[in-house]
């Protein structure tokens, strides 16, 4: 009976638990026709932070952590997305007369609901602010590990929907000008 409770004890400890991992963000096309409507206005983007209640990974289920491709902070994450959705845009630069800093005030998950909940402040240097809200839904499972896979997948289109509502924000463009 000990060897049959040390055998289980040891297949435990060697299985441990599942990492979920989104993928690497992707541009979007919608994104980048609606960038490029800032006419040649370009953005530079400073630091983005989080809300103390964020973590770096989430856990699933009990199934494992979700965290970001290089284990990054979401709102990181999410900055660097931008970033890459303007310069495919001819939107960003660096000696930009405006400069965009971001806070990540909520992020999280329904595995059982299939949602992303995502919340993002934006402040440029020339005094404007907004905020965004994505409630971006995706299909899951009954079965945990594959909810959980789901989830990790359903990251990057989530965020891609996140920049999408900026990008065609009024606001977004006032962020912008000088």
């Amino acid at each position: 009976m000990k060897k049959l409770f040390g055998l289980l004890a040891v297949i435990l400890i060697v299985s441990g638990c599942a990492t979920f991992t989104p993928q690497q963000y992707s541009i979007s096309v919608d994104n980048n026709a609606a960038l490029r409507s800032l006419n040649g206005m370009t953005v530079n983007v400073g630091p983005f932070t989080s809300a103390p209640s964020i973590k770096n990974e989430v856990m699933c289920r009990g199934a494992g952590p979700i965290s970001t491709p290089d284990k990054n902070p979401f709102s990181e994450y999410i900055r660097k997305a931008l970033i890459d959705e303007l310069k495919v845009a001819n939107a960003f630069s660096a000696t930009a007369p405006a400069t965009i800093t971001g806070k990540l005030e909520a992020i999280d998950f329904s595995s059982m609901e299939g949602r992303w909940n995502i919340k993002l402040t934006l402040n440029s240097s020339n005094g404007k602010s907004m905020a965004v809200t994505e409630n971006y839904s995706y299909e899951t499972s009954f079965e945990g590990v594959r909810a959980c896979e789901q989830t990790a997948k359903s990251l990057m289109p989530a965020v891609q929907s996140l920049i999408g509502r900026l990008a065609r924000s009024q606001e977004f463009a006032a962020l912008v000008s000088p």
